[in-house]
């Protein structure tokens, strides 16, 4: 019996996927600078004297009563403009099921394993830390939660260049870690069911899987009965934004002739600057404004509840990812790539500790009868992201000229074809159109000395 071969763990992933993980973190990267500017605008609005100006905006409502929409600013972001983020992350896993890193489930054992234990042990250090303290268990899913484009906007701020393995690793385990998120909020959050509202929410959904594999592609069509499918499922008790993971799953994420991009690919292009660039930045302004007086700031590290999200997202983030995927590597003998290190791994898993947007979310749907504990919850979000994020910038800058050459070396493009030279390695053509090069190269140098013996020779003769 042949001996079981190994597999590489974070190994260069396929020219499709490092595509597809370039253009969608170039996105994510700018919407991280927009959600840490929206993010510090909100600090300063609730800790100046606009506070009380920024929270009359915030609190201020509008919309129709009679259909249970009459929401307050902060909600409509929340239930709404968020609804548009959790689209986008339905698209992303269903692509990643398809056609990324999770369609097989060798390959997508390790981020998944990773992701688990990533949301696991920050919950375990929270109910450990409260239940000890004596405080409440409800926040146990707060620090369970990894904001991409934030720790992406972090890596934008250092300047580290990720090479393509870990940035796609990255992006796979944000993309479990939204799918935990979500059945966490649709599980967990939900206490009161209008089931007419949902039937009839359900009803919608079925209808708009109906259209798009019937080929419909008019937008007229899928905006308003989008609308509609959220204010349902708003109406029935289930949080809004699940509205938006479902209609995001829907989308076709294949081929088909005639076509040179899938509508899932289609749509995740246009979507994704409306949900990085406007939807979670504003998000971050109604939803970051707490106040950070002294007495806030010491709480955070003295009531039991705020002290398991900070430790959670701090600490049990970075040993549950980093402890899954070493476990995960070490029992599925799964090699580790030769040009990367543990110590990259552990970087990784400390930046995961940045738990930003839905964290905020899920901090919000935990305490909705204590807004002072909700408060200091989100006070505890914000520090506990800020220290996981200098944690992960510290680690990652001493590795940067590491991951500087071999970035250089995946970007490379001698041949000039648009692929990068480490993808056609095994190629006959890449390997002609480099010998075509060195040979007019070659020739040049040789004319260029005939040249240069010429003129050594005209200066040799009579003055």
């Amino acid at each position: 019996m042949a001996a079981p071969t190994s597999r590489k763990f974070l190994g260069r992933p396929s020219l499709p996927e490092r595509t597809f993980v370039i253009d969608a973190l170039r996105t994510e990267t700018v919407g991280g600078v927009l959600l840490l500017v929206a993010a510090i605008v909100a600090l300063i609005l609730a800790n100046t004297p606009l506070s009380g100006v920024y929270g009359d905006i915030r609190d201020f409502s509008f919309g129709p009563q009679a259909l249970h929409l009459h929401l307050s600013v902060a909600s409509w972001a929340t239930d709404g403009l968020l609804t548009i983020f959790f689209f986008v992350a339905g698209i992303e896993l269903k692509r990643e099921l398809v056609a990324g890193e999770l369609r097989d489930p060798r390959t997508a054992a390790l981020p998944v394993i990773a992701a688990v234990c990533g949301m696991a042990v920050p919950a375990l250090v929270y109910v450990t830390v409260s239940a000890s303290g004596g405080g409440s268990l409800k926040g146990w899913a707060v620090p369970t939660a990894t904001d991409i484009a934030f720790a992406l906007a972090v890596l934008a701020v250092i300047g580290t260049a990720l090479p393509a393995a870990l940035r796609a690793f990255l992006l796979t385990l944000a993309v479990v870690d939204d799918l935990g998120a979500i059945l966490i909020i649709a599980i967990f959050f939900t206490q009161h069911i209008n089931l007419i509202a949902l039937g009839l929410s359900l009803a919608a959904l079925a209808l708009f899987w109906l259209l798009h594999h019937k080929g419909v592609r008019t937008a007229w069509i899928y905006l308003p009965l989008a609308v509609v499918t959220w204010a349902l499922m708003h109406a029935s008790g289930v949080h809004a934004t699940i509205s938006g993971v479902a209609m995001g799953l829907m989308l076709r994420c294949t081929v088909r002739d005639g076509e040179e991009r899938s509508p899932a690919e289609r749509i995740e292009h246009r979507m994704r600057p409306v949900s990085a660039g406007v939807a979670v930045p504003l998000f971050a302004l109604f939803a970051a404004g707490v106040p950070l007086s002294g007495d806030a700031v010491a709480d955070v590290f003295t009531r039991p509840e705020t002290l398991g999200v900070a430790l959670g997202l701090v600490v049990g983030k970075a040993i549950g990812v980093f402890g899954g995927s070493w476990c995960a590597a070490r029992f599925t003998r799964a090699e580790l790539n030769e040009d990367l290190a543990w110590a990259d791994v552990f970087a990784v898993a400390t930046l995961a500790g940045i738990g930003f947007t839905v964290s905020l979310l899920i901090g919000e749907l935990a305490f909705p009868g204590d807004p002072t504990l909700a408060g200091e919850i989100k006070a505890a979000v914000l520090i506990g992201s800020l220290t996981a994020a200098l944690f992960a910038g510290v680690l990652l800058k001493l590795r940067n000229t590491k991951y500087q050459r071999l970035c250089q070396e995946e970007e490379r493009d001698e041949d000039m074809d648009g692929i990068p030279d480490v993808y056609e390695l095994d190629s006959p053509e890449y390997h002609l159109r480099m010998a075509a090069i060195h040979e007019a190269k070659a020739a040049e140098h040789r004319r260029l000395a005939e040249v240069a013996a010429a003129n050594d020779s005209g200066d040799d003769g009579p003055a």
